[in-house]
């Protein structure tokens, strides 16, 4: 009894440190944009790191003085948002149609899927970039939209959890009288919302922190994502940690708000894929 009790603590403190260990880069960072920028890293070995004597919200001012943040807020909220809009309409309907429907070539469609999860952008981006040279959107929200709806993963996602409803969901909408469509609309949709907040959090996580794709074809402030933002803020002199540290925070809070608005759906969705996969 004694020994699994000390088994039990020792997870316990194992658990607490690896997460004081993720928790500490937020914490330092929400800190470092409250203090006057001359402390931020003189402070920065001791206590007073996250235990300032003294805090402001002048940081915060000073980036929407020096750059459009703004703008960069609602250039990532419109990719992002609508990434995860359309792409959800998308892949739950691909995701659908392998698991529930018989079609000629389907398997071999669906290995097709799983063989572009093991491909990454980085692979595909030059020959991509020409595409889109090629059609004449660069610099526009489209390109850094349209190549991102379809997505292997959430519709293997969809996919794993489509196949552990009860048929017989179907099959009673079909006696009734309902197609294909509107037995998906009507009720598969309404019984799958664990993975769509699931899949709509992660395709949004992704997006949000873009970096690649979009500093290869943008290249002025008009649809320009807080990542590339933030790396130009980086660079513009003079160099100050604190409106550094200020941009981060606004940077990462709308990821926060999604995830605790969402984290209930989130973790049922996260567990029944998990099972059922």
């Amino acid at each position: 009894m004694r020994r699994r009790w000390l088994i039990n603590i020792s997870i316990y403190i194992s658990l607490l440190l690896l997460a004081l260990c993720f928790l500490a880069p937020i914490v330092l960072m929400v800190v470092g944009s409250l203090k006057p920028d001359a402390k931020v890293l003189i402070e920065a070995g001791s206590l007073k790191a996250v235990l300032p004597d003294q805090l402001s919200l002048q940081n915060y001012s000073d980036v929407f003085t020096r750059v459009d943040f703004m703008r960069y807020l609602l250039n990532s909220l419109l990719i992002s948002g609508s990434i995860v809009v359309v792409g959800l309409a998308v892949n739950s309907l691909a995701g659908y149609a392998f698991a529930r429907m018989q079609w000629r070539g389907r398997d071999l469609m669906f290995a097709l899927v799983l063989m572009i999860m093991i491909v990454p952008l980085e692979a595909i981006a030059v020959p991509l970039f020409y595409e889109v040279t090629l059609l004449g959107w660069r610099d526009t929200y489209i390109v850094q939209i349209v190549p991102f709806i379809a997505n292997a993963f959430s519709i293997c996602l969809f996919y794993t959890f489509f196949l552990g409803l009860p048929r017989e969901l179907e099959e009673a909408a079909r006696i009734d009288g309902a197609g294909v469509f509107r037995t998906f609309v009507s009720i598969i949709v309404p019984n799958a919302k664990p993975v769509f907040a699931t899949v709509a959090i992660l395709t949004f996580l992704m997006q949000w922190g873009a970096f690649l794709w979009p500093l290869m074809v943008t290249s002025g402030e008009a649809v320009r994502p807080l990542p590339l933002g933030i790396a130009a803020f980086y660079t513009l002199p003079p160099l100050q940690w604190g409106d550094i540290f200020a941009f981060g925070v606004m940077m990462v809070a709308p990821i926060l708000i999604l995830f605790l608005l969402f984290q209930r759906w989130f973790v049922r969705g996260v567990a029944a894929t998990g099972i059922k996969g």
